[in-house]
């Protein structure tokens, strides 16, 4: 690697290994009309990458090749990140159809949600999950000061997420309560995706039998489940609702689906938990920490977040590859695999990155959808632990 000298302040002597190597695969998918961008987005997500960090600031010492002074580089960060030029359907968009290019015609679980940062701005995200975690199609941040938001504000991140997956997917879409509106119910029966959707105990549901009630009075005791087929919602919405309170759960559980009721709806809405909180987790805290972030405006935290979706996926890729190679082991320490696999690429990178050895090709997301990691015995046991119920009566 090359060295910086006071003769040559202001001109760059070397490209950094992760950064060139990004430049290269990245050229292939990504084509912006202004080719300075793409250089500076592949600097972004190398820092990103080595950082482990969404802080602006925290890049600075990954950017030291363009030798200029730190307020200058942070004034360049802020540039990218407010620039209206620099957009996920440039950037992010054509590197996720690669990634996902594997996946013509399977099955895929989507989930639908919202996370507050600061108590000021929502983040609206589609995401797929996979591998006992998930990681976005689309992403939005508008300026709102609550979790709840309604269908126009949401509506463009699902249109978002249906034009990057590849063709004859069969789709379902896992929504947290709050999400139980008429107009995405109907979107979703035109986009013919399987939906299941947690209902507000005060929804108002009519039977089949023509009575009417609210969730609320049809949640079954401890330790039961109750299955209504073709009930009728929202006015003329026809579904189905599935209720159960486990022993083992503080509060009773109410999902409305398209699909038939079952235990197994509850297993498959299960998946949402596993898949979008653990992802917000990694966004704000376990990875990238991007709520030390100075960054207070919506647009620039949509790119912003868009930065650390590229570094998710690239991660992803390269974990994918170290695992092929048989070589999990490395840097994994658990019998079976305990990391995400968001930490092991990152961890994989950071040591290509010390050992100087060159960025493996990036790969798409296989088409197996391995199991969720186990880092604990305690873990393997609870998602193990079979949940029964005393009584399951369907009406």
């Amino acid at each position: 690697m090359g060295c910086l000298s006071s003769s040559t302040l202001g001109k760059p002597m070397f490209t950094p290994q992760l950064y060139g190597q990004l430049q290269t695969q990245l050229s292939q998918w990504i084509t912006p009309k202004d080719k300075r961008h793409l250089t500076v987005f592949c600097e972004n997500v190398a820092a990103i990458l080595q950082s482990e960090s969404g802080c602006l600031s925290h890049w600075l010492k990954y950017l030291g090749h363009r030798c200029c002074k730190a307020r200058s580089q942070m004034e360049r960060l802020h540039y990218f990140v407010h620039n209206p030029n620099i957009t996920a359907e440039t950037f992010y968009i054509p590197l996720l159809k690669q990634f996902l290019q594997a996946w013509t015609g399977m099955a895929m679980t989507l989930t639908l949600d919202t996370s507050m940062l600061w108590d000021e701005y929502c983040l609206i995200e589609v995401c797929l999950a996979w591998g006992g975690r998930s990681f976005p199609l689309a992403q939005k941040v508008i300026k709102h000061g609550s979790a709840s938001v309604a269908f126009a504000d949401y509506c463009m991140v699902l249109g978002t997420a249906q034009a990057v997956l590849p063709p004859d997917c069969q789709v379902t879409l896992l929504a947290d309560r709050g999400f139980e509106h008429g107009e995405l119910i109907r979107w979703l029966q035109n986009q013919q995706w399987a939906w299941a959707i947690r209902a507000k105990s005060d929804l108002k549901i009519t039977l089949a039998s023509g009575r009417s009630a609210s969730v609320a009075t049809l949640l079954p005791k401890v330790g039961q489940a109750a299955l209504y087929r073709d009930v009728t919602i929202l006015g003329d919405i026809q579904c189905h609702l599935a209720t159960a309170h486990a022993s083992v759960a503080q509060e009773s559980w109410a999902v409305i689906t398209e699909t038939p009721p079952s235990l197994q709806t509850f297993d498959l809405y299960g998946q949402r938990f596993g898949g979008i909180e653990p992802h917000f987790k990694d966004y704000k805290s376990a990875a990238f920490e991007m709520t030390r972030s100075k960054i207070r405006d919506a647009q620039a935290l949509s790119r912003l977040l868009m930065l650390l979706a590229t570094a998710t996926i690239i991660s992803i890729s390269m974990a994918i590859e170290l695992i092929a190679q048989g070589r999990l082991n490395s840097i994994d320490w658990h019998a079976q695999r305990g990391l995400s696999f968001l930490q092991i690429g990152l961890r994989y990178i950071n040591q290509l990155c010390y050992l100087r050895l060159p960025l493996p090709p990036l790969t798409s997301l296989p088409r197996a959808n391995p199991p969720p990691a186990c880092a604990s015995l305690k873990k393997r046991a609870a998602m193990s632990t079979r949940i029964e119920f005393d009584t399951v009566t369907v009406f």
